[in-house]
């Protein structure tokens, strides 16, 4: 019997990847898998437009309320998760629905992709040196050491530069060998959702203004007893970070609605650079009226394909 097929929905921030995800889990027979850092999060729903549970028509969600905020979020912990949820729902004869914006959780979870070790006193005391001896003189040592990560990697880009060399040091290998790749880990289709910058401008502004109106400020109060303030990860996410700043008083209501809309504009721009250059996605109009459909057609012909080939 051939495997069922994985299934990727990707895009910017609000551009409807989660109802999506559901029309193609719904049609297909299969199951959700979040890929977004924030939703990881139990209790962080508003502000990272979680689906709720009354509105996942049934359908099991996976990645999603597996961290207490208190926790910090960590890539290669996802990847070994997302992975065992993948493999189970194609055990049980379904098909993986990845969805969600966060680029280095999708390739996590779909690519072959190394994540090397990090230690944070390794780090440390590279960047210290880093700082003390100049960004110039640190990259001139990773080209020695590492040629191909150096041609990579931004000249200016300390902190990559930085990465590269604390990897090289913990593994003993050049950092460029654990470069990623575009290579799926085993047969997928990935879907991509885009809509004119301008209209999807005003979906972010109007996607903060419903977060205030539907308690953001109180689901914030809520997750402050759970110890927000001291999940460094959590705390600094979108919106929740703002609201923290409203509650303190150092920001108004207007105010924190306006950087979080301004902060999320450059996060979808963000978004747009790591996606769109991946030719593997196959890209949709968010906008249009049979898009349900349109990518239902497309992942049948995907899995039809994986099958005259499996």
């Amino acid at each position: 019997m051939t495997t069922p097929l994985v299934v990727g929905v990707v895009g910017p921030t609000a551009t409807g990847k989660s109802d999506l995800a559901l029309d193609l889990a719904e049609a297909l027979g299969g199951e959700v898998v979040g890929a977004d850092a924030s939703q990881l999060y139990r209790g962080m729903d508003i502000g990272t437009a979680k689906v709720p549970p009354a509105q996942r028509r049934g359908i099991p969600h996976h990645q999603l309320d597996v961290l207490d905020v208190v926790e910090e979020a960590s890539v290669a912990a996802y990847q070994v998760a997302a992975r065992e949820d993948i493999v189970a729902i194609q055990r049980r004869g379904r098909h993986p629905v990845l969805a969600g914006g966060s680029g280095l959780y999708v390739r996590a979870a779909l690519d072959v992709l190394e994540i090397p070790p990090t230690d944070p006193g390794v780090r440390a005391r590279l960047a210290e040196q880093a700082a003390a001896e100049g960004t110039p003189a640190t990259y001139a040592r990773l080209q020695q050491l590492d040629p191909a990560a150096a041609g990579a990697i931004e000249p200016g880009n300390t902190r990559r530069i930085v990465r590269a060399l604390e990897v090289i040091e913990l593994t003993g290998r050049p950092f460029s060998a654990t470069m990623p790749t575009r290579t799926y880990l085993q047969p997928t289709v990935v879907l991509g959702l885009r809509m004119p910058r301008d209209l999807l401008d005003d979906r972010v502004a109007t996607r903060v203004r419903r977060m205030w109106q539907q308690g953001l400020l109180d689901e914030v109060r809520h997750l402050e007893t759970l110890g927000l303030r001291a999940g460094r990860t959590a705390s600094r996410a979108l919106g929740y970070a703002q609201a923290l700043a409203e509650l303190d008083g150092t920001m108004t209501t207007q105010q924190a609605q306006e950087e979080t809309a301004a902060m999320t504009r450059r996060l979808v721009r963000r978004q747009e650079s790591w996606f769109n250059p991946d030719p593997r996605i196959r890209w949709l109009d968010a906008l249009d009226p049979h898009l349900g459909d349109r990518a239902v057609e497309i992942v049948r012909a995907a899995i039809s394909d994986n099958g005259a080939h499996g």
